[in-house]
């Protein structure tokens, strides 16, 4: 039988289950719970807007988005949204997806630090997007109603949310500062790693190989 909270269905398929083992198995309860809140907040999100997504496309996408900061899945050569954008698509072809619906998921879920851009994208994508911004950074926060945000929080609860999610995020990339050049994780190390120092677009160009 499917589960409901806040009137949206978690799918009731073996590819949804075993997607939700996978991060259960692999993530701490904060990544987890954190990332069914970002499932339930998108599909909201969704449905405020009128958009028709794949629900199953849409779960993987939240559920896998924050792989990267896990230890059993996270590299130090590249963006920690890479690392669990590229378990999703392995994940979902393995499962018989096809190479455009795990292109797709695999889109959102590298794009979910990056601004507005996939808000303009296919729904799977947009939504991820949507989900994880009401989540972590409020915004959205009052396009749903006040009993959704009730009954999301009441199934996946989120004490100390913002300071533990922080901790996350600087323990997963601190070992890879390089990769945050560009992106809203830079912030991150600015605030809580010693030492750190952005990279800096202007000094790339001043700095090339070109002699003007």
């Amino acid at each position: 039988m499917a589960t409901r909270i806040a009137e949206i269905e978690i799918p009731d398929t073996k590819l949804v289950a075993e997607a939700t083992e996978l991060v259960r198995e692999s993530a701490s309860r904060l990544i987890f719970h954190h990332s069914r809140r970002v499932y339930l907040f998108g599909a909201l999100r969704g449905r405020e807007q009128g958009l028709r997504y794949d629900p199953e496309l849409l779960y993987v996408g939240a559920m896998f988005h924050d792989l990267g900061l896990t230890e059993k899945y996270r590299r130090i050569d590249q963006r920690f949204e890479i690392d669990g954008a590229d378990e999703a698509r392995r994940f979902l072809l393995r499962h018989g997806i096809s190479e455009d619906a795990a292109a797709r998921v695999w889109t959102g879920i590298a794009l979910h630090t990056t601004p507005q851009i996939p808000l303009h994208m296919a729904p799977e994508i947009a939504l991820v997007t949507r989900g994880v911004e009401l989540d972590v950074l409020g915004i959205g926060y009052y396009a749903i109603t006040d009993e959704q945000r009730a009954a999301v929080t009441a199934a996946h609860p989120r004490p100390d949310f913002k300071r533990q999610i922080l901790e996350a995020f600087t323990e997963g990339i601190a070992d890879r500062p390089e990769t945050t050049f560009g992106n809203v994780k830079a912030d991150v190390l600015e605030h809580f790693v010693p030492g750190f120092r952005r990279g800096d677009f202007v000094e790339v160009i001043q700095d090339s190989d070109w002699p003007e």
